[in-house]
């Protein structure tokens, strides 16, 4: 006698939001499509990418108008309130930038795009995120590179080469850390009223309550350890040493805070470390949305 044993089998979709361990060809392009599409976006309504140059641009120019009779030494030494000041304003426009960041892929989540994308037949949904991260990184970079050369005009000499490398890293590594903070926001939050809100509430408390406006040494000590504990404020101090010396290393004392002393190295680093936790819990958040 012959037993046949049948063995049910369902089918059922794989949803799974992955790191792709390869970056293939198809990959790069699903990126590139979509980065192409947000680009369009700007070039057909280019006023969010003036609105980023014009807001940085007058504060640089107006707040530093406001103190321009101020002694040379009074906040360093051999530097004019305006150097000063366009260190805090290029890091201010990097974060304002990365901030704005989930608003495109907000509006893609409210228009229904964004579903539209999640049934097509991509490659991996990693895509989406990292085309959203891509273009807000190369639009912030836009914008601070048009508030760099507007700082050149207002006093500031030319970086060096070295400087230059270390100084777009510095840029790069806060861009991206709140591009993708802002990206898994834009998952959590129900609407884009609500992120604009955030958006609102959190953009001029971080920047006065950093050292873009004023050194450690003029705030009063509550203030003081806030702006100690404000990632913002070692940007802004990596990229002033780097403005104010030419012969800088990682090694050397960049700001003293009261629990010790920070280089330029240990600043790296940090920003490193910050934007490593952060990418980790919003992708734990991307993937319990995606999925």
């Amino acid at each position: 006698m012959t037993f046949i044993f049948s063995k049910k089998i369902e089918l059922k979709p794989i949803l799974k939001f992955d790191i792709p361990r390869v970056c293939s060809h198809e990959i790069i392009q699903e990126i590139e499509a979509l980065v192409q599409r947000l680009f369009l976006q700007v070039w057909r309504r280019p006023a969010t990418l003036m609105a980023g140059i014009i807001q940085p641009l007058l504060w640089l120019v107006l707040f530093g108008g406001l103190f321009y009779n101020a002694p040379v030494n009074l906040f360093t030494i051999n530097t004019s309130y305006n150097c000063f000041l366009s260190s805090g304003i290029i890091v201010f426009t990097s974060f304002t930038g990365a901030l704005n960041s989930g608003l495109p892929l907000m509006f893609d989540r409210e228009f229904g795009f964004l579903n539209r994308l999640l049934t097509a037949p991509l490659i991996s949904r990693t895509s989406i995120i990292f085309s959203s991260a891509t273009f807000m990184t190369c639009l912030s970079l836009i914008q601070v590179i048009f508030i760099v050369i507007a700082s050149l005009f207002m006093g500031n000499s030319p970086l060096s080469s070295n400087s230059t490398l270390i100084f777009a890293l510095i840029v790069l590594l806060v861009t991206v850390g709140v591009t993708m903070l802002s990206l898994g926001l834009s998952f959590t939050l129900p609407g884009h009223i609500e992120l604009l809100a955030l958006i609102l509430v959190v953009n001029l408390p971080f920047l006065f309550s950093s050292t873009a406006l004023a050194p450690l040494y003029f705030m009063p000590p509550w203030l003081q350890l806030i702006a100690s504990l404000n990632p913002l404020s070692y940007a802004i101090e990596g990229i002033r040493y780097l403005y104010s010396n030419t012969d800088w290393n990682f090694s050397e004392s960049v700001i003293k805070i009261s629990w010790g002393d920070i280089s330029l190295g240990q600043i790296i680093l940090l920003l490193l470390v910050l934007d490593v936790i952060g990418a980790y819990i919003v992708s734990n958040i991307l993937k319990a949305k995606l999925n």
